[in-house]
């Protein structure tokens, strides 16, 4: 846990700022408590200690909801605030958690937790309905407005993939426990992650509602207020005492590409090391550039990828990049492990991220994520610590290894190809 100063001593006195520290378009506040946590081994006994402590309400918001036995203690643990009278609102992705989610929601609504699903596909022409390639990725549960959970780790058992069944090793994978101002920023984020995925059922109460209002302006300003995920800029001074974080969402409406911003500016500034685990890896042209760029600055830059891809597609689309990277001296690495679904990284030991967000279009263009910045040197090393086991035991890609120039070639433009059409399928703008 991350508690004292940027260097790992004593709690500094608070400063104060007439502007936000602001890094990649994060507003960075402090006063933060940041506790890393690695797989759901550690999260889901963290999560439930929270639930069962909390005494108002629980929101909760997720890709997948597998019905595993260490997913169930979770449920049980929601299951069993709802019976205690708290609000519980738990939502879910409908194309993540479409095959387990019926006989969940069912424990669910039965113990009185308010259950929904963002963006269902229940008809075939779900499919063609405006939007729904932008699927809810976020990892978020948030407890009494006072204390939050973030990162890249689904509901379900740390050995179990969706795609490829039970493994003997436990997936590679980070979040994070939060309390202070970025607790209250998840809150927000959660809470118009339900507006959202409910407004439909609600609209016509809402509409009416506006209608008869005697300040319809005044109502419609807050009913886009729920809807969207950031908070808002901090007024006056803002306490920037250690830990210093920021919570950066990528929402689809004001806060579109915060998390890729705070990636450039990471590592435009980094000067001694960058190290990305990303489980799906497809940057885009700014991304690369910095990248090189900074191996020319003479910083080590390092990459973690899969070595056990659940995606065919996904692994032809790494490696398209991986060429032009290898040969500007970036380190490139596939952890072999186990499966990796990490989204984390670490520059120059001050810096560091976790959160949903891979580095690929889907994730920075399209999906719903939320990450978590941190600004401070005992966090950093811990995360590093994690890091450098992984790449322990990866095995370096090497130039030769990813393919002739001819087979590079095509691989490349083919998955150009194919990501112009998927973003305009979807309705993304802007160059890629």
């Amino acid at each position: 846990m991350s508690e004292g100063g940027a260097d790992g001593s004593s709690p500094a006195p608070a400063t104060r700022s007439h502007d936000p520290d602001r890094h990649g378009h994060a507003f960075y506040s402090g006063g933060n408590e940041v506790t890393l946590l690695r797989g759901g081994v550690e999260l889901f006994p963290a999560m439930c200690v929270a639930i069962a402590a909390a005494r108002h309400e629980i929101w909760l918001a997720s890709y997948i909801f597998h019905h595993d036995a260490s997913a169930e203690t979770v449920v049980m643990a929601l299951a069993s605030a709802a019976r205690r009278g708290l609000m519980v609102n738990v939502v879910v992705d409908g194309f993540g958690a479409d095959a387990t989610w019926p006989a969940i929601e069912v424990v669910l609504r039965d113990a009185g937790v308010n259950a929904a699903l963002f963006r269902p596909l229940d008809r075939w022409w779900s499919w063609f309905q405006p939007g729904q390639l932008r699927r809810l990725h976020h990892k978020l549960c948030v407890i009494d407005g006072s204390v939050a959970f973030v990162g890249g780790i689904n509901l379900m058992d740390d050995r179990f993939d969706p795609r490829q069944g039970w493994s003997d090793q436990p997936r590679l994978d980070f979040a994070v426990r939060v309390r202070g101002p970025v607790a209250v920023a998840a809150h927000r984020t959660a809470r118009a992650m339900w507006m959202r995925a409910t407004i439909g059922k609600a609209w016509r109460e809402e509409v009416l509602a506006l209608a008869r209002s005697a300040q319809p302006v005044a109502r419609a300003r807050r009913l886009l207020d729920r809807l969207r995920s950031n908070p808002r800029r901090p007024a006056g001074d803002v306490d920037l005492s250690p830990v210093r974080a920021a919570f950066v969402v990528r929402d689809n409406l004001r806060q579109r590409r915060g998390i890729e911003h705070g990636y450039l500016e990471a590592i435009h500034q980094a000067r001694r090391s960058v190290d990305l685990v990303s489980a799906y890896f497809y940057p885009d042209r700014s991304i690369r550039h910095a990248l090189r760029d900074a191996v020319r600055r003479g910083v080590r830059v390092r990459l973690l990828l899969q070595g056990r891809w659940d995606y065919r597609m996904a692994e032809i689309a790494a490696y398209a990049v991986c060429d032009e990277l290898l040969s500007h001296g970036v380190k490139i690495y596939e952890y072999t492990a186990a499966n990796l679904h990490a989204k984390v990284a670490v520059i120059d030991e001050e810096w560091a991220t976790v959160g949903s967000s891979n580095i690929d279009p889907l994730s920075l263009l399209l999906n719903l994520e939320a990450n978590v910045f941190v600004r401070d040197r005992t966090f950093a090393a811990r995360l590093r610590h994690e890091i450098e086991i992984a790449f322990a035991g990866a095995a370096e890609l090497t130039l030769h290894g990813v393919g002739g120039d001819t087979r590079r070639l095509l691989r490349r433009g083919f998955v150009a190809w194919c990501a112009r059409a998927y973003l305009r399928l979807a309705g993304a703008t802007g160059r890629y």
